[in-house]
């Protein structure tokens, strides 16, 4: 069964779950509504004859009272099918190509600085990171985001490349992970956890801990003491010495509790999520690893439920029997004891997290393209790619290159519009899935792990008062500096130094590239202008037609050099004197 199919047969399958249980909503609701009719007809017509029994209002009460938790099943279901619908609705808009209206575009990654993010469009609008991204967390897109942005080695790329294999087959996870939360990326902030859970203690004495449960221990028995004798002198001493206590404590309570409100939002989700991989089998080693640093629901429940016996604070009764028993001074103690035992823990459960939902989003577009491969990784400094198209250029003209040690420049000419600028995109982004760990749009890809660096999309800043050739010059120095980090570089360099004359231009980019291959890098560069060809000792070029006045493009690579151009006749085509 195809991916479209299977998810087809699953989104009628969650429509009809959905519909069931709306269902049943309504029919609960119609029956809790005659019930609270019934009850107060009754009453009224047991006032009215004078003649009270109370079953006529108790009967319709014990009905009315075990619906209450099976309306709120219902409802609970009936959520999370609607979730699930959302999921596989989604799911068919990847698959067919609909999904640039919805979904984390990533903006807050995108960087001008960065050497090739903004050309390749890894993030905001219509971006990989759009396409690619199912995290439910701030921390898994974080993670996702970083594997986007720096390339990998070779034995971590393989690692990713066995785990998400075998995450592919695992919907029904994907499933489950995406109906526990509305919207967890709003909700569960891992900062914030990891900074409280890492920072210094502020109750961690031991005998304030024994004299807080000494002086509950003796208000208990002041009370009784009262209620069974008649001397209230024990209950005065203790009220003012547990008074005294909590005072001297109260600001050093309020920061415990303060803190922990602020950083455990949302932990029922948190604690959701591990169970749901806890108990989930894996085969391979690094997912197995995972799993085990992810055995941390049974105390993130015991803090989830710490955090919801501070928040009962507020009930009427606990605000006036709490603070003589010091309940909320017991509370933060158990909240710093949770803390000494599972703070420095806290980390590393959320980066396994964070770095399973990013496995997860590339298992789950590995589902949805079974047809892109893995890349095969490799040691020598090759880049060879077959067929390859662009994952975000739906129907796209898949073309083949080479690059090696033999071969490692290529000169790509053509006019406007006849695709250069998008092979080398097409080039860049798939090199940035294969170091991901994703699989890429190719027939086939062998490359050895790669920094890529980019001049495709550079662009003049007011603000910044930087021309277009400057900040083109500033990005060839960042792509040269690259070269003293430990990966290849793979550079591709659009229309080099067009921002010059030709003279300049021919001079600059030969010393550029020269300089670039000198360091043992690989790579690709555009050029109109057919002097920069002989800099390359590899050309290839894109063909274009003009067809009654209409430009025709094949957007398929050949060897060599273009040898025409259609420049000038679509400029007379159009009314132009030349």
């Amino acid at each position: 069964m195809t991916p479209a199919a299977e998810y087809q047969t699953r989104l009628a399958d969650r429509q009809a779950t959905a519909a069931l249980h709306d269902g049943r909503h309504i029919t609960l609701g119609n029956v809790r509504l005659l019930i609270a009719i019934a009850a107060a007809a009754a009453a009224w017509m047991s006032l009215v004859n004078h003649a009270f029994n109370p079953a006529w209002i108790f009967a319709p009460i014990a009905v009315f009272l075990p619906l209450i938790p099976i309306h709120g099943r219902v409802l609970r279901q009936r959520t999370l099918a609607r979730r699930a619908i959302l999921f596989y609705e989604r799911g068919l808009a990847r698959i067919e190509d609909r999904w640039s209206d919805w979904g984390e575009q990533g903006v807050r990654f995108q960087d001008p600085n960065h050497p090739y993010s903004g050309d390749l469009d890894i993030f905001g609008p219509t971006s990989l990171f759009q396409l690619l991204s199912q995290a439910r967390t701030r921390g898994g897109e974080d993670t996702l985001a970083h594997w986007l942005q720096h390339p990998a080695n070779a034995d971590v790329i393989r690692r990713r490349q066995h785990s998400v294999n075998e995450l592919r087959g695992y919907l029904d996870l994907r499933e489950t992970l995406f109906t526990l939360g509305e919207d967890a990326r709003d909700t569960v902030h891992s900062g914030h956890l990891i900074h409280w859970a890492e920072s210094p203690l502020i109750l961690d004495s031991r005998r304030l801990r024994l004299s807080a449960a000494l002086l509950s221990a003796g208000m208990a028995g002041a009370v009784l003491t009262v209620l069974y004798t008649d001397f209230n002198g024990a209950l005065a001493i203790m009220l003012s010495i547990v008074g005294a206590f909590g005072y001297w404590l109260r600001n050093r309570v309020l920061a415990v509790i303060t803190r922990v409100d602020e950083a455990v939002q949302e932990l029922g989700l948190l604690e959701a999520t591990l169970a749901a991989i806890e108990k989930h089998p894996f085969e391979s080693p690094h997912l197995v690893d995972l799993r085990q640093r992810l055995t941390a629901s049974e105390p993130i429940a015991k803090l989830h439920r710490l955090a919801e016996l501070i928040d009962s604070r507020d009930n009427p009764i606990l605000r006036a029997f709490g603070p003589p028993l010091l309940y909320g001074t017991h509370l933060a103690f158990a909240v710093e004891r949770w803390r000494a035992r599972h703070g420095p823990s806290v980390r590393g459960w959320l980066d396994a997290v964070s770095e399973m939902e990013a496995l997860l989003s590339l298992a789950g577009y590995a589902a949805e393209h079974p047809e892109d491969p893995f890349p095969e990784i490799v040691e020598e400094h090759i880049f060879e790619g077959h067929q390859m198209g662009h994952p975000l250029l739906p129907g796209c003209v898949r073309n083949s290159i080479r690059l090696d040690e033999a071969a490692s420049l290529i000169c790509i000419s053509g006019s406007n519009m006849s695709g250069k600028s998008t092979f080398l995109r097409t080039t860049g982004i798939n090199v940035v899935l294969a170091m991901a760990g994703a699989p890429v749009r190719a027939k086939r890809l062998r490359l050895c792990p790669l920094q890529v660096g980019a001049a495709i999309r550079v662009t003049d800043s007011l603000q910044g008062g930087t021309s277009r050739f400057y900040a083109e010059l500033k990005r060839l120095r960042q792509i040269v500096d690259l070269t003293a980090k430990p990966f290849p570089v793979l550079f591709l360099l659009d229309e080099l130094l067009s921002g010059t004359n030709s003279h300049d231009r021919r001079i600059g980019a030969e010393g550029i590239v020269r300089e670039l291959l000198r360091r043992h890098t690989l790579g690709l560069i555009t050029t109109h202008d057919l002097a920069l060809t002989a800099i390359a000792k590899d050309n290839a070029h894109f063909e274009d037609t003009l067809v009654d006045g209409q430009l025709h493009f094949e957007f398929t690579l050949r060897p060599g050099v273009v040898q025409k151009s259609n420049a000038l006749e679509l400029m007379r085509s159009i009314g132009l004197n030349v």
